[in-house]
This record gives structure tokens, sequence and C-alpha cells, in this order.
């Protein structure tokens, strides 16, 4: 039975604010999005946004963490099924919401399902051996949200989506790298510890709150690899139409230039976190503009 189109653009409105409300380092739904795009992406967002906060609140349990998670995906899936969402809370909104935006625009589910194993391997992983083990955690709580915009504008591509998951993957690791202080406080590390040992990294030192020469050499490496990816990720940005090129590119250029403050900071993103601000806007903006191919 069709979604009543007063509780649909009601679902859809309660997604935008969820979006609009939640502090982010790139844009989400932002306006430089075509019209058309932003009810969905905010869709996408809303869904992702709750079952990461699921997965996060560290108040509860692991156990009511993994339930809520569990949850939230027999939840996706039952509305796929035609099973109402029912009520007007905002859990309701979401699903109806997205429900209507995966049958109308033949979303891949598993994209959904890739982010939910992400969310879940947070609940509990707090280090990660090898830089492909990390890559792998991207692939599944970054890429998704790349293909899924581009579904949503229209475009089915392999080289577009493997332009899209290296963009979306270096941004991940550029906000690893700049919360770094922030996640080894709240008990995780994502340079992984072959790399570490490989330099001389020891977490004995950051304890005292040291960055020694071995974690610079760790972060500088890690960041090489980064500025690589973002490399890569150029080209999706060159690929895509209209207002969705402007949108890429600044997202590109908002991720590369937190990578640049890790850098021109000597790596000491222990004690100082490397933020952007209103001063590099139209620094962003002149870039985006003067972007060559």
């Amino acid at each position: 039975m069709p979604t009543d189109p007063d509780v649909l653009a009601r679902a859809y409105a309660a997604c935008e604010a969820m979006a609009r409300s939640h502090y982010e380092n790139f844009p989400v739904a932002s306006r430089l999005l075509p019209k058309r795009m932003r009810p969905h992406v905010a869709a996408v967002y809303a869904f992702a946004r709750v079952a990461d906060d699921f997965a996060d609140e560290g108040s509860r349990p692991v156990g009511e963490r993994y339930r809520l998670l569990d949850d939230w995906g027999a939840r996706l899936h039952a509305s796929m099924a035609g099973a109402p969402a029912g009520g007007d809370d905002r859990d309701a909104l979401i699903f109806t919401a997205l429900a209507a935006s995966i049958r109308t625009l033949q979303l891949p589910v598993g994209l959904f399902d890739d982010l939910l194993s992400a969310f879940r391997q947070d609940v509990e992983t707090r280090r990660y051996r090898t830089w492909a083990d990390v890559l792998d955690y991207c692939r599944r709580s970054a890429n998704p949200v790349g293909r899924l915009v581009l579904r949503i504008a229209g475009y089915e591509d392999p080289a577009l989506d493997r332009s899209s998951d290296a963009l979306c993957t270096a941004l991940q690791l550029a906000n690893f790298w700049q919360d770094f202080g922030r996640d080894w406080r709240a008990g995780r590390l994502y340079v992984p510890l072959d790399d570490c040992d490989a330099c001389g990294a020891r977490e004995a030192d950051l304890e005292t709150g040291q960055m020694t020469p071995g974690w610079r050499a760790a972060m500088r490496l890690v960041a090489d690899r980064t500025q690589v990816l973002f490399t890569d990720g150029r080209a999706v940005c060159d690929g895509v139409r209209g207002r969705l090129r402007l949108e890429l590119r600044l997202t590109w250029l908002g991720g590369a230039r937190v990578l640049e403050r890790v850098e021109a900071g000597g790596f000491d993103v222990l004690r100082h976190r490397p933020t952007l601000g209103a001063a590099d806007a139209p620094v962003l903006l002149w870039r985006a503009f003067r972007w060559r191919s």
C-alpha cells in the first residue's frame, strides 16, 4: 500500500532536520545538492546516524548495543518486505522515508547491511592489526555512503564506484587522524599496530602525552597512504555533473585540507585537533572553482 503523502513528507522532514542538527566535518544533504536528492540522502544519513549512536553509546551494556543494532537491521528488512513502519515517532519516520527511497530509487539493501556490520564492529573493536584491516572497516563504514549518493543521483558506473570508494575511505581516514587524540582518550586507535611496531610507536608514550618521533613517523606513514586515496578519489568529482560536482569537489577539498592541517601541525594530533573554520570556506570555494581535472 502506498505511503500517505503527508506522512511521507513528514518522514523526510524529520530526516532532514536530523541531518542539519548533527555536527559533521563534511556536508550532509547540503544546499549544494540537487533539491531532488536531499530528502533521500537525509533518509540514508538518519538511518546511519541512529545506528552509529547505538554502537557508540558508552553507557549501554555491550549486549544491549548489539541487540539495538540487530533490531535496526531487522526493521530495515521488514520495511523492505512491506511491513508498515507504524507510528509517528522518530524511528518510524526514518523507516518510512528510507523504505520509500530504497523502493523508488532501487537502492541496494546490501549497502545498508554493510554499514550495520561496521557499526557492530565498532561496539568492541578498539585496535587494528594491519592496514588491510583498517581498509576493510572503511569499506563497510564509509564506502556504502558514497555509492548510495551516486545511486540517488542516478549513476551506476563501476569506475565511478571505485573512485567514490577511494574518496570515502580517504575522508574516513582523514577524520581518524584528525580525531587521533580524542579517539585515543576514548580507548580507540586506528593506526595499524603493525605500522606502530615498524615505526617504534609505543602506546605507553601516549599514556604520558608524548607524540614521540616514532608516533610522528607512524602518522606520516598513514597520512601519505591517505593522500594516495584522495588522489584516486578525484575522478568521481569530475565524473558527475551539475551541483553534485561542486558538492563532491568541496567535500574532497575539505578532507584534503584536514590532512594538510594534520601535517602542518607536525602530526601532533594527540594534544591538538586540527579543524576547519569559517576562514576556510572562501579558500575551499576558490579552489573548487579553479579545480582542474
